[in-house]
C-alpha cells in the first residue's frame, strides 16, 4: 500500500481531494493533509510518503522547496503539482525537479487526479518488483557468503587446523589477511538480547540486520577488520594489524569498536558489547583465543551495557549466596505487600548491586533469582496478583535467555511492576482471578499477537465463557482491552522514541501497517502520526513558555 501526502494552504481543496478519491480502492493510504511545506517536510522526516500532491505558493516553505527537499531524501518519490499559477516559469522550475505533472486548480477534476495516481501506482509497482528481484539475488549472494564465513569460523573453533597455509588463503577470500600481520580477535555480544529478539520478526532477521551494519562500518579498506557471525547472539571480529611493536592493535581497536557500537545503536536501537582477546600471529593461536573467548560467560555475565573489556579469567566469591536468601525474599515480599510500585526498581537494584559486588557464579545467581520469584508467587497468591500461569519452565526458560546480570535485573523490575499496573487497572472492576490473570498476561506480552483463544487456553477456560466473563467484569471486550493496552504502549514509544510508525506497529505484533494505524485511530481518535505531531506541538509550547 503506497502512502500519499496532500499539501495545500487552501484547506477546502484538501477536503475535496481527500474525500473525492477512494484511496483504499487505489491500494493507497492517505497519511496526511498539510497546509504548508514546512509541516509536510517534518512529517515526511518521520514517515516518508511514496506520492506527494502539492501546491506551489504556500507560507513558510513553498511547493518547489518541499519537492526539492523530499527528492534529496527519496529520489524515487512521485510528485504532482497542483496550483493556481499557470505562468511558464513555475512549470519550468518543476520540470528541472523532474516533475512532469503540473495540474491547475481552475480546471481540476478529481477524476483526472485519480487517473494520475493510477499511473503513479503502475510505475511504482514496476520499480518495486524490479528492486525486489535485484534484492533477492543480492540477498542470496550475501547470505551464501555469510554462511561460508560462519562455517569457516566454526571450523576454526571446533575442528583442528590441519593446514595453516590453506586457512590463511581461505581467510583472505573473506577479506582478512594474516601475511606479515597479527590478529586481534574480539567477541561481540548483543546487550538486552531477549528484548532484541522479541523486536525482530525472527533470529535470522536480527542476525542479518546486525551483520549488515557491521559490514557497512568495516567495509572500508583502512579498517582491516572482518566480522564473522557465530550464532544469533554472538559474533567475532578479526582486527588485522602490522606485526612488530610499533603499532598497538588495542589502541586501533578501541575507536573502531566504539564506532560499531554507535552505528548499531543508532540504526537498530540495539546496544552491543565487546570482549577483546590477545594478539595472535598464527591460525593455531587465533583458534586458542576464540575458544577462550567462548568460555568468557562469567565475565560477560557481569558486564554493563556497551562495555569494551579485555578478556580475563573470572574469580568467583566463595560465599554462600543462599545465606542471604531469606532476607531477600522478606524485603521483596514486604515491598510488594505495601503495593508501592515506586520501590520496585530501587529494591531490585539493591540486590543486583549485592550480586555484582560479590561476583557469585552465574548459574548460582540464576537459580537464586528463579527460586526467589517462584517463592514470592506462592506466598503472595492471596493478593490475587501472582497466579500460576507462569510455570517454572517458562520462568526458567526466560532466565536462561538472559546472559547478563543487568538484563536479569531489568527483567525482575518489569516482572514485579507489571503486577501493580494490572492490579491498578482492573482491581476496581473485577476481583475474579481469571480476569486479573488475563490482564497480567496481556501486560507481559504486548510485543506479540494476543488472541482470545490463546489466553483462554492459558487459563484453561472455554473461549466463549471467558469472553462473556471478561466483558461482564470489565465492561469491555477482551480484544478492546488488548487494543487499548497496545495503544497506550504505542503512545509511549511515539513520545519517547523516533521510531517510525511501521516499526512501532511491528514491535507490538502487527504485521499489517495499515491495520495498526486503523486500530490506533479507532482507540485514540487520531492516527499515530497525528498523535506524535500533537505531542511535539505541546512539548514545543511547554518549552517556549519556560
Amino acid at each position: 500500500m503506497y502512502k500519499v501526502m496532500l499539501v495545500d494552504d487552501d484547506y477546502p481543496v484538501l477536503e475535496l481531494l481527500s474525500g473525492a478519491i477512494d484511496w483504499a480502492k487505489l491500494d493507497m493510504e492517505l497519511v496526511g493533509l498539510y497546509e504548508n511545506g514546512a509541516v509536510a517536510m517534518e512529517a515526511a522526516a518521520l514517515d516518508m510518503p511514496d506520492i506527494v500532491v502539492t501546491d506551489i505558493g504556500m507560507p513558510r516553505m513553498n511547493g518547489l522547496e518541499l519537492i526539492r527537499g523530499l527528492k534529496d531524501k527519496h529520489p524515487a518519490i512521485r510528485v504532482a503539482i497542483l496550483s493556481c499559477h499557470n505562468e511558464f516559469h513555475f512549470a519550468q522550475q518543476a520540470m528541472k525537479l523532474n516533475v512532469q505533472e503540473y495540474m491547475l486548480k481552475d480546471t481540476l477534476n478529481p477524476e483526472d487526479l485519480e487517473k494520475l495516481l493510477k499511473q503513479f501506482k503502475i510505475s511504482l509497482d514496476e520499480e518495486y518488483h524490479s528492486r525486489e528481484r535485484h534484492n533477492q539475488l543480492r540477498h542470496l549472494v550475501d547470505r551464501n557468503r555469510e554462511q561460508h564465513k560462519e562455517t569457516f569460523l566454526r571450523a576454526t573453533i571446533h575442528e583442528p587446523v590441519l593446514n595453516e597455509a590453506s586457512w590463511v588463503r581461505e581467510a583472505e577470500s573473506f577479506g582478512f589477511s594474516l601475511k606479515g600481520r597479527t590478529c586481534l580477535p574480539v567477541a561481540c555480544y548483543i546487550d538486552g538480547q531477549r528484548l532484541a529478539r522479541q523486536r525482530f520478526v525472527s533470529d535470522d532477521v536480527l542476525r542479518f540486520a546486525l551483520n549488515n551494519i557491521m559490514e557497512e562500518v568495516l567495509s572500508s579498506e583502512e579498517r582491516e577488520a572482518v566480522h564473522f557471525a557465530y550464532d544469533v547472539l554472538r559474533s567475532f571480529i578479526f582486527i588485522s594489524a602490522p606485526g612488530g611493536i610499533k603499532t598497538n592493535p588495542y589502541d586501533r581497536a578501541l575507536p573502531l569498536l566504539a564506532e560499531l557500537q554507535h552505528a548499531v545503536e543508532k540504526t537498530l536501537k540495539i546496544k552491543i558489547s565487546f570482549i577483546i582477546g590477545k594478539i595472535s600471529a598464527a591460525p593455531s593461536e587465533i583458534k586458542q583465543e576464540l575458544n577462550g573467548l567462548l568460555t568468557a560467560n562469567g565475565q560477560r555475565f557481569y558486564m554493563e551495557p556497551k562495555a569494551i573489556e579485555k578478556w580475563r579469567i573470572m574469580a568467583y566469591s566463595g560465599q554462600d549466596l543462599f545465606a542471604v536468601y531469606d532476607e531477600a525474599v522478606t524485603t521483596l515480599r514486604e515491598m510488594l505487600i505495601e503495593s508501592n510500585p515506586g520501590k520496585v526498581q530501587p529494591m531490585v537494584e539493591k540486590w543486583m548491586s549485592y550480586l555484582r559486588e560479590n561476583r557469585f557464579p552465574p548459574e548460582t545467581v540464576r537459580d537464586w533469582i528463579l527460586k526467589l520469584v517462584l517463592d514470592l508467587k506462592l506466598k503472595l497468591k492471596s493478593m490475587q496478583l501472582f497466579r500460576n500461569h507462569f510455570s517454572v519452565e517458562i520462568l526458567h526458560k526466560e532466565l536462561l535467555e538472559m546472559d547478563t546480570l543487568q538484563e536479569m535485573g531489568e527483567w525482575m523490575v518489569h516482572f514485579f511492576s507489571s503486577f501493580f499496573l494490572v492490579a491498578e487497572d482492573v482491581k476496581v472492576l473485577s476481583k475474579r482471578p481469571e480476569v486479573l490473570d488475563a490482564c497480567q498476561y496481556v501486560s507481559l506480552h504486548l510485543n506479540k499477537k494476543i488472541s482470545l483463544d490463546e489466553v483462554s487456553e492459558q487459563l484453561f477456560l472455554n473461549p466463549s465463557y471467558f469472553s462473556r466473563l471478561f466483558k461482564k467484569e470489565t465492561g469491555e471486550t477482551f480484544i478492546e482491552y488488548v487494543n487499548r493496552m497496545k495503544v497506550e504502549r504505542a503512545k509511549e514509544l511515539l513520545d519517547q522514541t523516533n521510531l517510525a510508525v511501521s516499526k512501532i506497529g511491528e514491535s507490538l505484533g502487527y504485521d499489517n501497517h495499515s491495520y495498526f494505524i486503523k486500530m490506533f485511530k479507532s482507540v485514540a481518535g487520531m492516527t499515530p502520526l497525528e498523535y506524535r505531531g500533537l505531542a511535539e506541538t505541546k512539548a514545543a509550547l511547554a518549552e517556549k513558555s519556560k
